[in-house]
């Protein structure tokens, strides 16, 4: 069976409901899921979790207790997630899916905390929230190609979603573009800094450097070409362009910095994994 529409994929038991889990809830809604076959579980939901519920015409519960559960989408800290997992258990039986977003904990934890095979492990970043995000994800031992699609239907709602067949490549999707939009927010500001240095008070200059990345971003999405050449285009030979980016591509510039960056989350994430 291929899923391919929000019709029919609940009932959707998602299990913290903070930013990044109601970014999911959102795009689920707007990509047509029925609202009662949306539950929220949160004990100590935000205030714009309670407006989105009300809003939506979605329940808000403290509890899973009680819930019949299609797909069962894990949010929660990783902190909390043995404790939670044990809360959760009695309600997974071999017609639920089990999706976690939780960084670090892995699919056999997830899997034997609630004895279910039926485990996709994702990493989504916070683009999710505007419906531009993506998403890596692995599937576990029991997952079918019928849990795939349906969780390509469910991820895609806020992003593209890129697959693995090795658990291990998690920790660099989350070096990458789970926290990558991190160094995309600290170049603005270190443009806007550098801007400032010329002459523009702070206002000017966080006005420049946003809407920069703002359109070289759409740019890129609406033109598929490489973005080398992207770059080449704006470079005219002995120009301004060309003088920035002998700074930037000189051999201890930009390509090491982010490099060692990437390789500073990836071993971040490992360690958060053991």
């Amino acid at each position: 069976m291929t899923v391919n529409s929000m019709q029919g994929v609940g009932p959707v038991v998602l299990i913290g409901a903070g930013k990044m889990g109601l970014a999911l809830a959102r795009g689920w809604i707007d990509a047509g899921l029925p609202p009662a076959e949306l539950v929220l579980v949160d004990p100590n939901p935000s205030d714009a979790t309670r407006g989105f519920a009300a809003d939506a015409g979605v329940r808000l519960l403290d509890s899973p207790r009680g819930i019949l559960v299609a797909v069962m989408v894990l949010a929660v800290k990783p902190q909390v997630m043995t404790s939670v997992l044990e809360e959760l258990k009695p309600l997974i039986g071999r017609h639920t899916l089990v999706i976690s977003i939780a960084a670090g904990i892995s699919i056999g934890t997830i899997a034997n905390g609630l004895d279910t095979q039926r485990v996709i492990r994702t990493m989504p970043n916070t683009p999710a929230q505007v419906g531009k995000g993506i998403t890596g994800a692995v599937p576990g031992l029991g997952v079918s190609e019928t849990d795939r699609d349906l969780a390509d239907v469910l991820l895609g709602a806020a992003g593209d979603v890129v697959w693995f067949g090795e658990e291990r490549m998690l920790d660099a999707v989350t070096a990458v573009s789970g926290s990558g939009p991190a160094y995309v927010f600290h170049f603005v500001e270190a443009l806007a800094a550098a801007g400032v240095r010329q002459g523009f008070d702070p206002e000017q200059a966080m006005h420049l450097a946003r809407q920069t990345v703002i359109g070289a971003a759409a740019l890129m999405e609406a033109d598929p070409t490489a973005v080398a050449i992207l770059r080449q285009n704006v470079t005219s030979p002995k120009g301004t362009t060309e003088a920035a980016l002998g700074v930037l591509m000189a051999p201890s510039g930009l390509t090491n910095l982010m490099e060692k960056t990437v390789m500073a989350a990836k071993l971040r994430s490992e360690e958060l994994g053991r």
